[in-house]
């Protein structure tokens, strides 16, 4: 498994990590095998949130990891803060510190390796969120901190209030989910594709040595669905499979290595938990597309070129 150094940190983090948001519904038994399968494949990060089945995925997995064949430093955990589901986010150090404290005891840890701010929240005060992450940091219970969905601004305001530097970005990408790099390809055009929505965050990701962690790789549109295997794009998986057929991988693994071969050296978050599925995803750690590979899959996905 090839890694990669989050951020500006000491991290030598897997190039795909392990998603726990739908460990909710499986058992211990069950949870301990998608760990024991994810560490016999190189996985050495964990993420999670305080959210995720209602802290139930985050229950699960702290039981099953002292079942599994891996102890607790072998592992990379993260978890996530900030949204209180139906009613606002929340980024009052209040907050902040409770959703910490309410994971460490779910996940059974006694400190986390990374803590995201989960979604941008309009109340935000930079100055709480440096004060809650300071008594985090102070306390040794949290020693890395970032963000999820914010763009560059947001960061940037974020940032000149915090002692630590934000290490790592949550967006969402991937072949059917590409506006982050559309509108760069079609610079000084005034098509739908030349719009920007996401402020440039890769760019900005790769000055400021951020880490940007993809979720929902295999998506299209706003949680509409999956497109391996989807009837509505035949073209993509056609071209999928043939390149997979070639590599003798799986179409998910060809759609993991086509988010890897991008430079700025994204971490790709799996969240199945089907341990034939993680292997089959995880293999496209290891598969290295070519320059017209990567744009070829890009065409078939719909995309053009001015």
């Amino acid at each position: 498994m090839k890694t990669i150094n989050l951020g500006h940190s000491n991290i030598q983090a897997s190039s795909v990590a392990l998603g726990i948001m739908r460990m909710d519904a499986l058992d211990v038994a069950q949870a301990t095998k998608v760990i024991d399968t994810a560490v016999d494949l190189g996985i050495n990060y964990v993420d999670s949130a305080d959210i995720y089945g209602g802290g139930q995925s985050s229950t699960i997995f702290g039981q099953a990891l002292k079942q599994a064949h891996v102890s607790r430093d072998q592992l990379y955990i993260q978890s996530k803060g900030g949204i209180v589901p139906g009613k606002r986010y929340d980024f009052s150090k209040q907050h902040i510190l409770a959703a910490v404290d309410g994971e460490l005891q779910r996940l059974g840890v006694d400190y986390l390796d990374t803590f995201l701010l989960h979604r941008p929240d309009a109340l935000m005060e930079p100055e709480e969120v440096a004060a809650a992450f300071d008594k985090l940091q102070t306390s040794g219970k949290v020693r890395h901190f970032g963000v999820s969905n914010f763009n560059p601004m947001q960061v940037d305001m974020l940032q000149a209030a915090l002692n630590q530097r934000l290490i790592i970005n949550q967006l969402q990408f991937g072949i059917m989910h590409t506006g982050a790099i559309d509108f760069g390809l079609h610079t000084n055009m005034q098509d739908e594709r030349s719009l920007n929505h996401d402020g440039e965050m890769i760019e900005y990701s790769r000055l400021h040595k951020m880490t940007i962690q993809v979720w929902s790789p295999y998506q299209y549109g706003n949680f509409a669905g999956i497109f391996l295997d989807n009837p509505k794009f035949p073209e993509l998986n056609n071209a999928m499979q043939a390149l997979a057929d070639e590599k003798q991988v799986t179409k998910s693994a060809i759609a993991t290595a086509w988010i890897l071969r991008h430079p700025a050296h994204f971490q790709v978050i799996l969240g199945t938990m089907n341990p034939e599925h993680l292997a089959q995803n995880a293999a496209g750690a290891d598969v290295t597309l070519s320059r017209q590979e990567w744009y070829d899959i890009y065409f078939a996905a719909g995309n053009d070129l001015p």
